[in-house]
């Protein structure tokens, strides 16, 4: 199935970056499998920027998208964000792939707001240094359907920060441009200022094989220039090449390359897809007379040199952006098939309109003082037309409420809130007898199944509450019947919203209730639905039903509260 992609760079795209080139080498290869896709990446390109505006006015349609300049500070201007939010609102994407979000960028901001499916690609441990807050990590791991590093190293260490299960992926080079050329007596050191020793002993060894060459690779931006060791005059030159296509100039033509300590994965994968014979001496320390010593054998044995360089190539088109493309677009869909399939909604247009609390408490439960009678007169005063009575590990409020119910055109769905062994609550619907607490989350929703009731998330995101983690969200994604959107008692409305983000990205019920611990909380939190009979009617009629906020002070309800739990002790 043919999918729509957005790669999220934070990156300019306008200047040489490894991260780019990943995303360059994998939007290709997925286009080349008939994906539509885009990138979007800051820029600072004029061109590209205006480009970038019109797209945004008028559609996304282009492969590249420029959400913006690409400024020298930590953090997004406020432009660049509404730019993004409108890319990833217009765009209707079906994943959103972010790459190094551990840094404050665009890449994190898109993790986090996109209403998609999201991905994200740790690709160095070096842009983990600076990660985002606690919470803000916490919040972005909750939006994540997979994580995926190139190697075991970088994913431990971007585990440490952002924990999970990791899915290896190759790192992508690309087979053509690199294809092996001519060989020619030179001997390649991908350079940085910390390699001279390394230098010095490749001098020693070079000095005796006066026909070969020395090129040191700069790859990346810098001011310093090596000193020309004496053995060397003459025979060692200096290149700089910061992306793919000037670096296959140097690499195709080299017979042997050695890699800098500090130097490029990428890079060293590109020596291998070029055919050069990668220097990867058996040693648990880099040792420039180990590396020296191998290369020193390279240089006199061609037998060994092309049986290394043949070794290289093999192990390159295990990390090509074809085998990435199609290790990506597995991922792809194994967490699209996450997403439920919305149900066909057949209409209940003979039931009468009524108005629906689906959670809220009596004085059964430890914490609220309201009376069951009390609260069926007043639902129906309300107006309210059916309510969930939930109590805190308890079922006798909910069997006491149908009772006084029975000769009322009110109905109330027996139900309970569920506190499991440390992975949040639920709350089970329709229930018929009270489920212990302390059980795990799959325990307690094996409980609820077996008695035919359904499983109901309440304040899925609410950090003041306690609520299952992001990890135990996904992994039961498919036994959820009912997700709670709005809960009209929680201090901080953003909970909501992830929940409303949530719940539409995995297509599943919304609801809402109000949490009530006092009789003037009742109703702030309800759905219009049709009437319903069962379990099987009520989430027929909830896919068509509509979320109603009433909200009232949270302060007022609060003290009601405290004022009326005072009072029971006074008693």
């Amino acid at each position: 199935m043919a999918l729509s992609v957005a790669l999220v760079t934070p990156f300019a795209w306008s200047q040489p970056h490894d991260v780019n080139e990943h995303v360059d080498g994998l939007a290709r290869a997925l286009r080349a499998r008939g994906h539509q896709v885009t990138v979007l990446a800051p820029s600072n390109r004029a061109r590209e920027l205006a480009a970038g505006r019109r797209a945004l006015h008028r559609g996304i349609t282009e492969d590249f998208v420029a959400v913006g300049p690409a400024l020298p500070r930590i953090g997004v201007p406020v432009g660049v964000r509404a730019n993004l939010a409108v890319a990833l609102a217009e765009g209707r994407f079906d994943v959103v792939h972010g790459f190094e979000p551990g840094l404050p960028s665009i890449s994190y901001l898109a993790l986090r707001d996109a209403s998609a499916l999201t991905v994200a690609t740790f690709l160095s441990p070096e842009r983990l240094a600076y990660p985002p807050a606690r919470s803000r990590r916490e919040r972005l791991l909750g939006r994540l359907d997979a994580l995926l590093a190139p190697t075991d190293e970088i994913a431990t260490a971007a585990a440490e920060r952002f924990p999970g299960s990791y899915e290896l992926v190759p790192l992508g080079v690309d087979l053509e441009l690199l294809a092996p050329a001519e060989k020619g007596k030179t001997v390649v050191l991908e350079w940085r200022h910390t390699e001279r020793p390394l230098l010095r002993a490749l001098a020693r060894e070079l000095s005796s094989h006066p026909d070969w060459e020395l090129v040191l690779l700069r790859t990346r931006p810098t001011s310093t220039r090596p000193v020309v060791p004496r053995a060397l005059r003459g025979r060692m030159h200096v290149r700089t090449a910061l992306d793919g296509r000037a670096r296959a100039d140097v690499l195709r033509s080299a017979a042997i390359f050695v890699p800098g300590e500090e130097g490029s994965a990428r890079v060293l994968a590109e020596a291998r897809a070029a055919g050069a014979a990668v220097v990867a001496p058996p040693a648990a320390a880099r040792e420039p007379e180990l590396y020296a010593a191998e290369t020193a054998r390279l240089l006199e044995d061609t037998a060994f040199r092309n049986r290394r360089a043949a070794e290289g190539r093999k192990l390159a088109e295990l990390d090509s952006f074809d085998a990435l493309a199609e290790r990506v677009e597995t991922i792809y869909g194994s967490v699209t098939g996450r997403r439920r399939v919305p149900a066909p909604r057949p209409p209940l247009e003979d039931r009468e309109w009524i108005v629906a609390d689906l959670h809220m408490h009596t004085n059964w439960s430890h914490d609220c003082s309201i009376d069951v009678g009390e609260l069926i007169s007043h639902a129906e005063s309300e107006g309210l037309g059916a309510i969930a009575v939930t109590d805190h590990n308890v079922f006798g409020g909910a069997l006491e409420a149908m009772e006084r119910a029975r000769t009322r055109n009110l109905i109330v769905i027996p139900g309970e809130e569920i506190k499991t062994g440390g992975d949040g609550e639920v709350i089970g619907l329709f229930l018929q007898e009270e489920i212990p607490r302390g059980l795990t989350f799959a325990e307690t929703v094996a409980a609820i199944r077996a008695q035919g009731g359904l499983v109901y998330v309440p304040h899925p995101f609410d950090r003041l509450h306690s609520i299952p983690s992001s990890a135990t969200l996904q992994r039961h994604l498919a036994e959820i019947d009912v997700f709670e959107v709005y809960n009209a008692r929680l201090l901080f409305e953003g909970y909501n919203d992830e929940a409303v983000r949530f719940a539409r990205k995995y297509n599943l019920i919304p609801a809402a209730g109000s949490d009530a611990h006092v009789l003037q909380g009742v109703g702030t939190g309800v759905v219009r639905m049709r009437r319903f009979d069962g379990p099987e009617e009520f989430l027929l009629s909830l896919r068509t039903a509509e979320i109603l906020r009433r909200p009232k002070s949270l302060a007022y309800l609060q003290g009601l509260k405290w004022v009326a739990q005072a009072k029971e002790r006074v008693r």
